[in-house]
């Protein structure tokens, strides 16, 4: 958000956003199914005649949680841990599990940038399309739902809007290119778990996703209100991510993967129990590895 609104969206995830759609549960994490997951479930699968399960290059586009935001240290980026293309042995990123070590450092590139919504995916994917990836790993859209207030909040149609020019403008540049496209989390699981810590609430105090994560302790009728609004539409945006992906056959959607995962403490920033830790972007490079390489949808 620029500057000191950039500085409020370097703190909201984008992601783990990652990120991340995470809370109620305990230190080991775990799945769940919730409501936009059981439906990405039931939908329709993409045809799957022309998924390369092994594609030998990867780009990355999103926002903080791809950018390993607060993953290893206070208020910085760290993309060498980022699930999707970082070199670290912790995370053994996306790009690391189908590359190897050595060519995923000379044939992934990530260009997600901390506090980005899905309006800025498009650029980022003309930068990616000039590497000229045979898969983009996409995860955005935690940043349009928070936002300073519900009301402004990225519109539905606006979020269809702009993800279905993300994919036309890679699909111009690079027709054969496959696309990976992670859901965003949820963000009232997130709420539910750092609420509960007293560091992670003084963090929130400083502009993390207001519109979730404002007044932490707050439980009266429009807190409640407030955040059942950002749920349903974290759940509205999953839905459009989903119905966009399965219209191009080189897209997979996670059906829901992020969203329904239960990120615990471990999986956490401890500097603002939001964005993934090193673990958390570990089970998100899991996530994506075991969906990019299914033999079906």
């Amino acid at each position: 958000m620029r500057m000191r609104d950039r500085h409020a969206r370097a703190l909201l995830a984008g992601t783990t956003a990652a990120v991340l759609g995470l809370a109620g549960c305990d230190a080991q994490g775990g799945g769940d199914a919730g409501a936009s997951g059981t439906r990405a479930r039931q939908a329709k699968p993409s045809p799957t005649s022309l998924w390369d399960s092994s594609p030998d290059s990867v780009a990355a586009v999103g926002d903080s949680i791809t950018r390993g935001f607060d993953a290893c240290g206070v208020l910085a980026d760290c993309p060498e841990v980022s699930w999707a293309t970082g070199s670290s042995a912790e995370v053994n990123s996306l790009a690391v599990r189908l590359l190897g070590a050595a060519k995923a450092a000379t044939h992934s590139w990530n260009h997600a940038e901390t506090g980005a919504r899905m309006a800025d995916l498009p650029a980022q994917m003309v930068r990616a399309a000039a590497e000229k990836p045979q898969l983009v790993a996409v995860m955005a859209g935690a940043n349009d739902a928070c936002r300073q207030s519900t009301a402004a909040m990225t519109p539905v149609a606006d979020f269809r809007a702009q993800f279905e020019e993300a994919l036309g403008t890679l699909r111009r540049a690079l027709p054969k290119a496959q696309v990976y496209v992670a859901s965003v989390p949820n963000l009232k699981r997130l709420w539910s778990q750092g609420r509960t810590n007293a560091l992670g609430k003084q963090v929130w105090k400083l502009g993390l996703c207001p519109s979730m994560l404002g007044d932490a302790d707050a439980l009266d009728s429009a807190a409640t209100l407030r955040r059942a609004t950002v749920q349903k539409r974290v759940e509205a945006y999953n839905t459009v991510l989903r119905e966009v992906c399965a219209k191009d056959a080189r897209c997979r959607f996670d059906g829901g993967a992020v969203y329904d995962f239960r990120f615990g403490t471990d999986q956490l920033s401890h500097w603002d129990w939001f964005h993934p830790s090193k673990d958390g972007q570990a089970r998100l490079a899991e996530m994506a590895y075991r969906k990019v390489t299914a033999k079906s949808s």
